[in-house]
């Protein structure tokens, strides 16, 4: 870990631009159970909650926004929502089963995880972690992922009886996955720049996967929508920002104080700074509540 970034960083909210926010907003509340925190009609923006009170997931209306296929751009490839436990992830499942929406899954070894696009196609991903004890790395100090078939059976009898209620206060945005133009520029941009650690460098798949703290990863990069991808035009659904959030001032004042000697072109945009990756992507730089 690089010591101008705090190994206590977590993600925050993202943002994406949707084509029709009515339709978004029913898909986030009743398909992926967060609930709505505020909604600005005149704006044609609205924020989602798991709490009641922090924001993971922002969502602006584009008008006459044009709906990409996916893995055609530089931007989101899926935004994560973690849960705190195998129960709460059995519950999503139930739910999404009974909406009728298709449903990828995956069991990564570090987590069991559950695959959804938004109707913008804009990728989500569900999942719980396993233990941290249970994690493993190889000689290279790569974590050892899979993307072995879920126990199906198991993980939906995991709830029981228990009602879905939506998603659990304690669900946070555990990670996020980028199409990237360059997988050696971002890793040296997210490594060098930003001082994370690479956690998997997984040549295989040309993804590379980086974290602070030692987990499995908070921002995976791959470059699966081509080499040289560029972002979409500005009318066009996706990834608006995401957030990386600092437990103090001085926490963020170490990385800015780097990242000025490094980057051109750091912003401060109401409170937050504002820094873009090699592919154009934007990152906020907040204060954790």
């Amino acid at each position: 870990m690089a010591a101008f970034l705090d190994s206590n960083i977590s993600l925050g909210e993202v943002k994406l631009k949707v084509s029709r926010l009515d339709k978004s907003i029913r898909f986030y509340e009743e398909v992926v159970g967060l609930r709505v925190l505020a909604h600005d009609a005149d704006n044609r923006t609205a924020s989602f909650t798991a709490d009641g009170q922090h924001a993971l997931l922002v969502l602006e209306e584009i008008p006459n926004a044009a709906v990409p296929q996916r893995r055609s751009y530089a931007g989101l490839y899926h935004f994560a929502l973690l849960v705190p436990d195998r129960r709460s992830l059995s519950l999503s499942l139930r739910n999404l089963l009974q909406s009728g929406i298709y449903i990828g899954q995956a069991d990564h070894l570090v987590s069991e995880a559950l695959y959804i696009s938004d109707p913008d196609n804009n990728g989500i991903e569900i999942y719980a972690d396993r233990p941290r004890e249970l994690w493993k790395r190889d000689a290279g100090g790569n974590y050892v992922m899979a993307s072995d078939p879920i126990a199906w059976d198991s993980l939906i009898a995991e709830s029981g009886d228990a009602e879905w209620n939506g998603l659990p206060p304690e669900t946070v945005i555990g990670h996020i996955h980028l199409h990237v133009g360059s997988l050696r520029e971002s890793r040296d941009f997210y490594e060098n720049k930003l001082g994370f650690d690479v956690v998997g460098d997984y040549a295989q798949m040309s993804a590379v996967f980086v974290s602070a703290g030692g987990y499995h990863h908070h921002i995976g990069m791959n470059i699966w929508a081509g080499a040289g991808a560029t972002l979409p035009p500005s009318l066009t659904t996706g990834l608006d920002y995401f957030t990386i959030a600092f437990p103090s001032a001085a926490a963020r004042e170490a990385l800015l104080s780097h990242l000025c000697n490094e980057v051109a072109g750091v912003a401060e945009q109401d409170g937050a700074y504002i820094v873009h990756d090699p592919s154009g992507i934007a990152i906020r730089l907040v204060l954790n509540h």
